[in-house]
């Protein structure tokens, strides 16, 4: 089967999607720097699926480090790239750390694509390319508006980059994966999200918060103009999510794309409240939150919520788990992590 490059492969989504990648038969090589991830995943994923995935520690930002690992994986049929710094706040207090992430890595592994007969690649991007979009659902014909934030705008230059790089390679055949807000965990609880340091995600910080380990959770905000006052989102399964990459993947390499660089909103087509979140968290785990109302925070939109229908009828994948399968999966996580 067909040697396959996870790039961030340790990560939330990451593992996640190599689970689904070596349940579909595919041989997967994980790259990974362990800055933001453990290497324990390694053993969650073996776990699950019964195979040991091939992993090097490998910092991306290195070129060289970067030519010699395709030099010695020559036979490999598609990358799925993840690895990116990814936190909001810290991107605009460090801008340059994100840019040569983000960036550069990308920049070194497309120029190694380039040189092989034929590659597929799969760019994992974001929703916060469109930032306050004029009109829900989001289609991905909205325009993409000036970024938010740096994270935001390395996800936007990234995609100008592989769109750019398809139009000189017609060898290169890319799909950019733009994922609304991804949550819960694996229904064995041996892999999930694991943020280092205070939470950025409203979920980990619910988990953590019901827990004992964050006193109180924030809810910035509920005088904007939604049914609750609270800001929506579209919250995704991450299961969910890696197996749309394994499809996308798939659409790939059987070449049924129909241009070499195709973009596609990843969500479930429905906006959820933080404070419906807070609820759907009570209901399935039976604890109640400790949560207090606080003022705006700088930076949120208001609403964001993805028109699948793209997804649904070209990728022929639609999410399938509710956010009570997130809910309850996110707390049996916590729950086993903090048993250790």
């Amino acid at each position: 089967m067909d040697k396959i490059l996870v790039t961030g492969g340790l990560g939330f989504i990451g593992s996640h999607t190599v689970v689904e990648l070596q349940n579909e038969g595919y041989q997967v090589v994980i790259i990974d720097d362990l800055s933001n991830s453990s290497l324990a995943v390694l053993d969650g994923i073996t776990s699950i699926t019964g195979i040991k995935p091939v992993f090097e520690k490998l910092d991306l930002k290195e070129k060289t480090s970067v030519e010699t690992f395709f030099a010695k994986h020559s036979n490999i049929k598609g990358v799925i790239h993840f690895a990116a710094s990814k936190a909001v706040g810290e991107s605009v207090q460090n801008p340059l750390l994100y840019y040569e992430n983000n960036i550069n890595t990308l920049v070194y592994i497309l120029k190694e694509l380039k040189k092989l007969p034929e590659s597929s690649f799969i760019f994992s991007s974001s929703c916060t390319v469109y930032g306050q979009a004029d009109e829900m659902p989001i289609t991905e014909n909205a325009p993409v508006k000036l970024a938010e934030s740096p994270y935001g705008n390395t996800k936007q230059i990234g995609e100008e980059i592989i769109k750019d790089t398809c139009k000189i390679s017609p060898k290169l055949k890319a799909i950019a994966l733009r994922y609304f807000n991804p949550v819960g965990s694996h229904e064995s609880a041996k892999i999930g999200e694991l943020p280092i340091g205070v939470p950025q995600n409203l979920v980990p910080f619910i988990t953590q918060t019901a827990i004992g380990i964050r006193e109180q959770l924030s809810v910035f905000g509920d005088d904007y103009p939604t049914p609750d006052g609270t800001c929506i989102r579209d919250y995704i399964h991450v299961v969910d999510l890696a197996k749309a990459h394994v499809i996308a993947l798939k659409r790939l390499l059987s070449s049924k794309n129909k241009t070499n660089y195709e973009t596609f909103n990843l969500g479930t087509g429905t906006g959820s409240s933080v404070l419906e979140v807070i609820k759907s968290f009570e209901k399935v785990s039976g604890t109640k939150l400790n949560y207090k109302i606080v003022g705006r925070r700088e930076g949120d939109v208001i609403s964001a919520y993805a028109n699948t229908s793209k997804a649904n009828n070209e990728l022929g994948w639609k999410s399938q788990l509710t956010l009570d399968d997130a809910m309850s999966s996110a707390w049996k996580w916590e729950q086993k992590v903090r048993a250790k």
